[in-house]
């Protein structure tokens, strides 16, 4: 379990504008800037926070588990056991960096199309991630219309 904590500590905190710092109990955090994209536990556990409706989804879906100190706030927890984990905890954060990069993009849409072809996300969780869409995009009627299955 520890070379797969390192291999995604090494795979997130090589993503663009991601800084590493240590966290309480045993952790790394990932700073997109100063706004937290979670953090992961030494033992495998990894914390994310997410607007209240995307964990919803993520819940429903069964995606992720809820956060086992707070679970009726927007974390959700997930535990990296195997390779197959790995691969999904990073995808876990890749959806909560979105969020936080499209901020930074000259064009952010073009980032999102990317990242929801990319990591297979469905429409429901593109549309709630459209919303992190710069409203100096969205008032140019650049958004892209999605529909929630």
């Amino acid at each position: 379990m520890a070379s797969r904590v390192r291999t995604f500590i090494q795979i997130v905190s090589a993503w663009p504008h991601i800084l590493v710092h240590p966290h309480q109990f045993q952790a790394q955090e990932f700073c997109f800037d100063k706004a937290e994209v979670g953090h992961v536990h030494l033992w495998g556990s990894v914390d994310i926070p997410f607007p209240r409706a995307i964990r919803d989804v993520l819940l429903e879906e069964h995606l992720a588990e809820e956060h086992r100190w707070v679970p009726n706030s927007g974390w959700i927890t997930f535990r990296i056991r195997n390779d197959k984990d790995l691969e999904h905890v990073l995808w876990l954060m890749r959806l909560s960096y979105l969020r936080y990069a499209m901020k930074s993009e000259s064009n952010p849409l073009v980032l999102l199309e990317q990242e929801i072809e990319r990591l297979h996300i469905n429409p429901r969780l593109a549309t709630l991630l459209a919303r992190f869409v710069p409203a100096r995009t969205r008032d140019a009627n650049l958004m892209p219309t999605r529909e929630a299955d």
